[in-house]
């Protein structure tokens, strides 16, 4: 009886270090996991939101630059687009932000680059991913101020765009970047995003890229942005 007992000691005692040594594997497997994670994120540029201004924000982050755009500068597009109105139609009264389409034509204008309309439509598998610097996403999203949320929906400019092949949800209301992966994982979120009949999708590219449609694979109508809900 008492060799018995030493040895259902011995089990258990075995059992507890195999159970502790796999714990402990868990944990450090799931550590690199996560500084692979911070590592990637790390040297992507993401902006966070601030005020209504995540139609800045969305473009410095496709640009993947803090200096490519600024408030003034968007501020001042409104002005131009509309010179003699008290009301600018283009942003926010408040002067908090909350720029409409036009101002993000004619902001990437101004560096060389055009916006398309995706017709949702349309296969994601005619998108010509090596000539698209990005993309932004007009979608629904809460309203909120610190840790106050409002149950009503505003307008809201997210970026999605590749670094080092690997395609980031920019959306400056994020904590940080969120990996979404590579082509297939992308074509995933994309077809997610639209599948909501308030999502609307502009595609990033240059000047030359839009003047040659050369951002779809196939010949199709070209795109407009009229009608675009903003």
């Amino acid at each position: 009886m008492i060799i018995v007992d030493f040895f259902c000691g011995l089990v258990a005692a075995a059992s507890l270090s195999v159970l502790t040594l796999i714990n402990k594997m868990s944990c450090l497997a799931l550590q690199r996991v996560t500084d692979a994670t911070e590592s990637a994120t790390k040297k992507v540029y993401h902006e966070r939101q601030h005020f209504e201004l995540c139609a800045l924000h969305a473009l410095n982050n496709v640009f993947q630059d803090p200096q490519a755009f600024s408030k003034e500068q968007l501020d001042e597009i409104c002005s131009r687009l509309s010179p003699d109105t008290m009301l600018n139609p283009h942003k926010s009264m408040l002067g908090t932000g909350n720029y409409d389409v036009n101002v993000i034509m004619a902001g990437l204008q101004s560096k060389g680059h055009a916006a398309v309309w995706w017709d949702k439509r349309r296969s994601l598998e005619r998108l010509c991913l090596k000539n698209i610097k990005g993309f932004i996403l007009n979608v629904p999203s809460s309203i909120g101020w610190g840790l106050l949320t409002i149950p009503l929906k505003r307008r809201h400019w997210i970026a999605v765009r590749s670094v080092d092949r690997v395609f980031y949800n920019l959306d400056s209301k994020l904590k940080q970047p969120e990996i979404i992966g590579e082509v297939v994982a992308l074509r995933k979120f994309l077809t997610k995003k639209l599948s909501s009949k308030n999502c609307e999708m502009l595609l990033v590219v240059s000047m030359e890229i839009e003047m040659t449609k050369g951002w779809k694979i196939g010949a199709s109508p070209s795109n407009s942005v009229t009608g675009l809900e903003t």
